[in-house]
């Protein structure tokens, strides 16, 4: 009998990979409280599209209404539930999906952030796992609708990386991450914590300053002090992240010890990263924009206080300043609260 999998919040996210492996032929449920996103998943069908032809296909999904979804004892227990809903919904989704995990089931975080314990909170961190899934930049415009504005990872990049808290490399890590290589390229880590401070670095120096701009990391990457700005937020990182003790690895095929020498003014290392910046222009669209910009374009809450407030709030912890995530923070902020309309003058000061 096939594993019963569901996932929790069919967003860019989670909708693609629940897409993937519903045209895989795996049991999927896919819960999202979207009303029409539910629809149009269910019939017509999800409609996915890449930068590739074989990207794009359309695919029947079995789609329930959060808040129409049966009462716990009506269906059966599931054996594997991703959490894909934003970092600060993750608690109300890890109490949503509790009386239906199956006894020896377990959750999957599929998040920006670091949110697996708030999950362990919850539902214990013997039944928790993390998957990171980085550089896939994924929009959805409409209903139904989801789009990957960039190319696959393949053997150049790895996109998923599945792991325990503990680091041990166990069975179940090992057989998400092998469910997941339909999609994309995966790896068991031995190293989740390593992996979620190096994607947070990643999130904290893309996210906020898109969102803030209103500019694709192209056009960011151009400006002198928006790009000063973003190497400065993935340098506070590193260091936060070091003072955490999390075993970094690449961040944006960046060496952290590259981001902190650029900000730091460093000429060889200045010269990596902007190297970098000008070789992914060439495999990004100009179109692409990630989460948090999209979610301030929608008018919706985002996951600042998640990214960039958790690098400065451990900051304080450890005594390590960080005035640009702080700042880009305060700006988010302002601009959700619509004291300020997002473009790149809001990011000037900093």
């Amino acid at each position: 009998m096939s594993k019963r999998i569901a996932i929790m919040g069919c967003g860019a996210l989670g909708g693609y990979v629940g897409g993937y492996l519903t045209r895989e032929g795996l049991d999927i449920t896919m819960i999202d409280p979207w009303p029409e996103h539910v629809a149009a998943m269910r019939d017509p069908g999800l409609k996915l599209s890449g930068v590739t032809d074989e990207e794009c296909f359309d695919v029947k999904c079995n789609t329930v209404l959060q808040p129409e979804f049966p009462a716990p004892g009506v269906i059966d227990p599931f054996d594997i539930i991703i959490i894909a809903v934003k970092s600060y919904d993750t608690t109300a989704a890890a109490e949503f999906v509790k009386p239906y995990l199956a006894e020896d089931g377990f959750v999957v975080s599929l998040q920006n952030g670091i949110n697996e314990h708030l999950i362990a909170d919850v539902l214990g961190a013997e039944r928790t796992v993390g998957c990171i899934a980085s550089q896939i930049s994924l929009s959805l415009p409409g209903p139904g609708d989801i789009q990957r504005k960039i190319k696959k990872g393949g053997d150049q990049h790895t996109v998923f990386r599945v792991g325990e808290i503990s680091g041990e490399v166990t069975p179940r890590v090992e057989e998400i991450a092998k469910m997941l290589s339909c999609i994309d390229s995966t790896l068991a880590t031995d190293n989740l914590m390593g992996e979620r401070w190096s994607k947070l670095a990643a999130n904290a120096m893309r996210n906020p300053v898109s969102a803030a701009t209103q500019q694709g990391a192209n056009t960011n990457d151009k400006d002198d002090h928006i790009r000063r700005i973003t190497i400065g937020l993935a340098a506070e990182a590193v260091r936060v992240a070091r003072a955490e003790g999390a075993k970094l690895v690449k961040i944006m095929g960046l060496s952290p010890d590259d981001l902190v020498g650029a900000d730091e003014g460093n000429a060889d290392a200045t010269k990596a990263v902007m190297d970098k910046f000008m070789a992914d222009m060439e495999r990004r669209k100009d179109s692409q924009r990630p989460s948090m910009a999209q979610d301030v374009a929608k008018g919706r809450p985002t996951e600042i206080d998640h990214i960039n407030g958790l690098i400065a709030d451990r900051g304080k912890m450890h005594g390590i300043p960080t005035p640009l995530n702080d700042g880009i923070r305060s700006v988010i902020k302002n601009i959700e609260a619509g004291k300020i309309e997002p473009g790149p003058e809001t990011l000037r000061d900093l």
